[in-house]
């Protein structure tokens, strides 16, 4: 493996800050100044450089954005694109040094969400990181309000979206903060699937015309108070350090 993970705070935060990157190069003269780079612009990065280390990382990891070298290793070209395409919805940017027409159409034919050819601009190649990230999250994060939802069941509670209203396992009503119904909201919405600070903020949005004026953090220790049975050992809403929060439980959507 060439370095581990790197986050290096610059600057004003993006909304992608915080993003785990997995670089995949062998060649140190490329990939130190790369991680490096993004490691100062808010991202916290891994770097390997072999195809089985970047398929290992991948499946123990939640990684937010690949970026690859298709000649990885000796590995064949622009399969690994493909590899980790057939079980992921990761999105891939090909890092690559053949400029070939041919070479950027089967990259982004095979499941490549853009392709950058070396030399490139470390301003340029971060420029299309975070446009890949921001697309890749629009996508995965509901855009409007499902109309026809009328409830979300989970580990016994059920919160009916129409009434505002959430009932522990026993039956009896637990009164919740616009702030915290938002925020359940955004959980059940995407529920087992680590959500940045900055996704959650804009998921919340949509249910409620609220700005938050107090950090996430504290909506968070709020709304476990009321739906965890040890908030200080949370089951259900679980801190993924240096990434965000995941709702750690099956939600059922009721219509």
């Amino acid at each position: 493996m060439i370095g581990g993970p790197r986050a290096v705070s610059q600057g004003p935060r993006m909304e992608t800050s915080g993003s785990h990157l997995l670089v995949a190069d062998e060649d140190p003269q490329v990939c130190g100044p790369v991680c490096d780079y993004l490691g100062r612009h808010d991202f916290r990065v891994t770097a390997v450089n072999s195809g089985q280390q970047m398929l290992e990382i991948i499946g123990r990891e939640p990684v937010d954005l690949l970026l690859l070298e298709p000649q990885l290793g000796g590995a064949a070209g622009i399969a690994l694109t493909s590899r980790v395409r057939e079980t992921s919805k990761l999105p891939i940017v090909v890092l690559s040094g053949l400029n070939e027409e041919a070479d950027r159409v089967m990259g982004l034919e095979l499941g490549a969400d853009d392709y950058v050819t070396k030399p490139c601009s470390l301003r340029e190649l971060l420029a299309r990181i975070r446009a890949v990230l921001r697309r890749s999250r629009m996508q995965a994060v509901p855009t409007s309000h499902d109309e026809s939802l009328r409830a979300y069941r989970f580990a016994g509670w059920e919160l009916n979206v129409k009434l505002h209203r959430l009932l522990c396992p026993a039956g009896q009503a637990v009164r919740l903060s616009r702030g915290e119904y938002s925020l359940l909201c955004a959980f059940l919405s995407s529920p087992q699937r680590i959500l940045t600070r900055d996704q959650l903020l804009d998921l919340s949005r949509l249910h409620s015309t609220e700005v938050y004026d107090r950090s996430i953090d504290v909506q968070i220790m709020r709304l476990r108070r009321k739906i965890e049975s040890d908030p200080t050992h949370p089951g259900l809403i679980r801190t993924e350090r240096g990434a965000g929060y995941l709702f750690d439980s099956a939600v059922k959507t009721i219509r």
